[in-house]
């Protein structure tokens, strides 16, 4: 082999080695820290149970868009806290234009000021609600700047592998590390050209299943790089919406009443009357007891009339899917409460019954659907049995006719059939089906 033959050869096995070290995204460190991230879809948590499951990091949703405050942000806080858990917030981000990220930045910010953080502050920004690929990013950056400015803490951005390739540019990717959501072998992502060119945590599913959790939790690796180099107690900050969590009302428990049932009404959680109240056993309320409750965001635009019926009056962005979660109920509930024919044609200021005339033998039956079946689904995963025999099932990021189908074993065109679907492939995340 002649000279040239063998430089030649030398430069391309040295271009080949330099291209996969370019396009591999890897961890940033080790990860070390077993974790889960938590919202109130996984409702109460015994945090005894979870710190002795092995699990070190926990990260808390604080907060969702403009004002929703997340029902079990407080004790979710408190009680991983005192079971010496390393405690992470993240907001979820909906913002549209940069004056809605920094309006949502200080209402985050005011959330958790006051709370003492270990990890790094998170951005979960997901749902685009189709803006620009270069709004999303000014969008995102103007959000972690004025979060930055107000905490005094860093913050990390939450992405799928998707968008941290196509989605998210280095100028974000520059402001804030990578915490990948990544389903197959995180340890070393070949072919990948993302803004960052590691990560310091990675989801790696989402049917974690963790003792003192009931249901799914997703599960996640953390490096020592998520630890938040100044973990002092986070800067008091003022805000200028304080339509959450403001108002504290006295009820008096009539008969047939549960606490499930007033938890709902008033947008809050069992757990939070019974603390608040001091009450021991939630099953044991009496008529005539006055209770004190913290009314919530999640009941905005909610109002109860004479005859016992919750109605919720929709705003822009919401989905049968996302108001059936906030009130622990079912689409399909929705749908046949308030006779919806077509279940993904809503619109703002449409008045639903919440819960309609209930007798106290079905509000027990529908608790234990709520804290059973819904709970026990995946948090990307909603159905509810019809009493036809049909299921509505939420379609999400990567979903489509085919790979529904083989799920519930049943084929593509009676799926598009039933639903009036006439082009297969264009179907989009938050689509309710009936299959």
């Amino acid at each position: 082999m002649n000279k040239i033959s063998k430089i030649f050869i030398s430069f391309l096995i040295f271009s080949i080695a330099f291209i996969n070290y370019v396009y591999a995204l890897s961890p940033q460190g080790s990860l070390k820290y077993e974790g889960i991230d938590v919202s109130d879809w996984q409702g109460y948590i015994d945090y005894s149970q979870v710190k002795n499951a092995g699990i070190d990091i926990v990260y808390i949703k604080a907060s969702q868009g403009n004002n929703i405050k997340d029902p079990y942000f407080d004790i979710n806080y408190e009680n991983a806290k005192a079971n010496n858990l390393k405690v992470g917030f993240y907001h979820f981000l909906t913002a549209t234009n940069i004056e809605e990220a920094i309006q949502q930045a200080v209402f985050f910010s005011s959330i958790i000021s006051g709370k003492q953080a270990d990890c790094k502050l998170a951005l979960d920004y997901e749902q685009f609600n189709q803006v620009s690929k270069e709004q999303i990013n000014q969008i995102a950056l103007a959000f972690i700047q004025k979060v930055k400015e107000l905490t005094k803490k860093q913050v990390i951005i939450y992405s799928d592998l998707y968008n941290s390739e196509s989605t998210f540019n280095t100028e974000l990717a520059n402001q804030g590390e990578l915490w990948i959501a990544y389903y197959g072998d995180y340890r070393n992502i070949q072919n990948i050209s993302a803004s960052w060119n590691s990560f310091i945590g990675v989801q790696y599913t989402d049917r974690g299943i963790v003792s003192g959790i009931r249901g799914y939790v997703d599960r996640d690796l953390f490096s020592d790089e998520v630890l938040l180099d100044d973990s002092s107690e986070i800067p008091n900050t003022d805000n200028q919406n304080d339509n959450y969590n403001t108002e504290t009302v006295y009820y008096t428990v009539k008969r047939g009443d549960t606490l499930w049932k007033i938890a709902r009404q008033y947008g809050t959680t069992i757990q939070e009357i019974a603390q608040i109240n001091g009450i021991q056993n939630v099953n044991l309320i009496y008529p005539g007891q006055q209770l004190r409750i913290h009314t919530n965001s999640n009941v905005a635009g909610s109002e109860v009339n004479s005859t016992g019926k919750t109605y919720y009056t929709i705003k822009r962005g919401d989905s049968l899917w996302g108001i059936a979660r906030r009130y622990g109920t079912t689409v399909q509930n929705l749908i046949e409460w308030n006779n919806i024919k077509t279940p993904n044609l809503i619109y703002p200021g449409q008045r639903l019954i919440l819960y309609g005339n209930f007798n106290t033998s079905t509000l027990n039956t529908t608790s234990k659907l709520s804290s059973n079946k819904i709970a026990n689904e995946p948090s990307k995963v909603n159905l509810s049995q019809s009493s036809n025999d049909y299921i509505y099932y939420t379609v999400q990021r990567g979903d489509n006719l085919c790979k529904i189908a083989r799920k519930y074993r049943t084929c593509p065109k009676r799926i598009a059939r039933l639903n009036g679907i006439r082009n297969s492939r264009y179907i989009y995340s938050g689509l309710v089906l009936k299959i």
